[in-house]
């Protein structure tokens, strides 16, 4: 994921806003024209172009560095991601990021993966620097406020694939706003104006922060949707704990501070709670939260628990206040609960700046099973409106599991495509969706909006039973996977 902070992945709404980059869109018509690109180590050198994303991306000192920059029809500023490596055969990186692959597919094309996302992106060498890029001054704050509007604008405009269904028009949107701003609107103004244009998306992944102001944030989120302050979220985390408890749990444990959490229940039956798919390790980095989370999933999933006469007999997955983070360590869960391979969901982006109908080809996404325990045995996994993001496309990509898991609770948030992190000319930064995660059993469906429906439908953190104590959702997957030991 990381042309963009670490975050980007995870809800707005639960998780920090951060700094980040990613752009693109693009062909490769002038290709035919373009230089020979050099040979050996320096084989990458060059200008690219990604397919979907708005972003250009451009490598040299013999294949060493890579930076890019953030583009659309009306503006080109320079991209947050600056990375480089040591080794011209090995992954590029930056601080705080998880590594970047660009691998060459013949002269003009290459693929770009970073290692805590799922799925590639497809780069297309080009001639040169779109125009405006190679002296693309960086972002001031004293920027001309209608230029920010219209980048901002512009980039919805080209990258946004759900006005239809969330029944916006956006030319309508730019025709009501724009003749509000001059040369003079001043910051809070034009915060309150740009807000004002996505507010009606009701996405949670849409947003807007200005790194200066501590009361410039804006963040998106589904109608019937209250985003948990600290209060409310240590009563969920309390009623959880006390249902688990009035439940009869033995061995309890928790790591990465706590966001995840597995008890043992009678009956053989285990419960296992995650609340996040970021920041679990120690120097807020990709690869010491992959450490975590393989530490915590090998002591969850021993031989002892997934083989033999004490081996588990069922299992409940509380995924209700999961934020999001990375896909790859969501999947990392999926192939702790399978014995086979399958394809988990399909994955593209928007890819035509005209068209919100018009994709990058559609790439499955897998599961492989882990080289170790496995737990394949009955399955109920609790879902609600805070289940958000990665916690969704763990959701989705565990619906092609064997046996199929109940899902009890209600509707996930919607939320599947990564965060199209982008910088504005005054030094604001913003995000929006523009990917599709598609269900593998079709190709075509989508969860975007309303979110995944459960299979059995209960109420989740109702405040009624907050106050009472109690855990409907659990009580029910509980009663659920005794059912299908008789």
């Amino acid at each position: 994921m990381p042309v963009r902070p670490r975050s980007s992945r995870a809800a707005a709404l639960l998780l920090a806003a951060a700094v980040a980059v990613t752009t693109a869109a693009g062909t490769a018509s002038a290709l035919a024209h373009g230089p020979r690109p050099p040979a050996g180590a320096a084989a990458l050198d060059g200008v690219w172009r990604m397919d979907g994303y708005g972003t250009v991306a451009v490598v040299e000192d013999g294949g060493r560095k890579l930076r890019t920059y953030e583009t659309t029809a009306v503006s080109c500023l320079p991209g947050a991601l600056t990375a480089a490596r040591t080794d011209p055969s090995g992954p590029f990186r930056q601080e705080g990021e998880a590594a970047l692959t660009v691998t060459p597919q013949g002269r003009d094309t290459a693929r770009l993966a970073f290692g805590d996302n799922v799925g590639h992106r497809t780069l297309h060498r080009v001639p040169a620097l779109p125009p405006g890029c190679a002296n693309a001054p960086a972002p001031a704050p004293d920027a001309d406020p209608r230029k920010v509007f219209d980048t901002f604008w512009q980039t919805y405009a080209e990258n946004y694939p759900f006005f239809a269904a969330r029944h916006v028009d956006w030319n309508a949107v730019r025709d009501r706003y724009r003749p509000r701003i001059t040369a003079s609107t001043g910051k809070p103004e034009l915060f309150r104006i740009l807000s004002d244009m996505i507010r009606p998306l009701y996405d949670g992944h849409t947003g807007l922060v200005d790194p200066d102001d501590p009361a410039g944030f804006f963040g998106g989120h589904r109608q019937d949707t209250v985003i948990p302050d600290a209060t409310a979220r240590a009563r969920i985390d309390e009623a959880v704990a006390g249902g688990v408890g009035k439940a009869g749990a033995g061995v309890r444990r928790s790591w990465a501070g706590g966001q995840i959490t597995y008890a043992e229940l009678p009956g053989r039956t285990g419960f296992l709670r995650i609340t996040s798919f970021l920041h679990y390790g120690q120097g807020n980095d990709y690869e010491a939260d992959e450490a975590a989370l393989r530490t915590a999933l090998d002591e969850v999933f021993t031989t002892a628990r997934t083989t033999g006469p004490d081996a588990l007999r069922g299992l409940v997955l509380d995924l209700r206040l999961n934020g999001g983070g990375s896909d790859r360590l969501a999947l990392d869960v999926a192939e702790r609960l399978t014995a086979r391979p399958y394809t988990a969901y399909l994955k593209h982006a928007r890819n035509d700046a005209r068209d919100p109908r018009r994709f990058t080809p559609a790439e499955p996404v897998r599961v492989t099973p882990h080289d170790g325990p496995v737990y394949t045995g009955p399955l109920t996994v609790l879902t609600g409106r805070l289940t958000m993001s990665a916690g969704e496309t763990l959701t989705q990509a565990l619906l092609q599991r064997g046996p199929k898991p109940t899902l009890v609770g209600e509707n996930t948030q919607g939320l599947f495509s990564d965060r199209l992190m982008r910088t504005l000319p005054n030094g604001w930064q913003f995000w929006l969706p523009n990917e599709e995660f598609l269900s593998a059993k079709d190709g075509r469906t989508t969860y975007d909006g309303t979110g995944i429906a459960p299979d059995v439908r209960v109420p989740v953190f109702a405040e009624e039973d907050l106050r009472a104590g109690k855990d409907p959702a659990l009580t029910k997957a509980l009663d659920l996977l005794r059912a299908a030991k008789r």
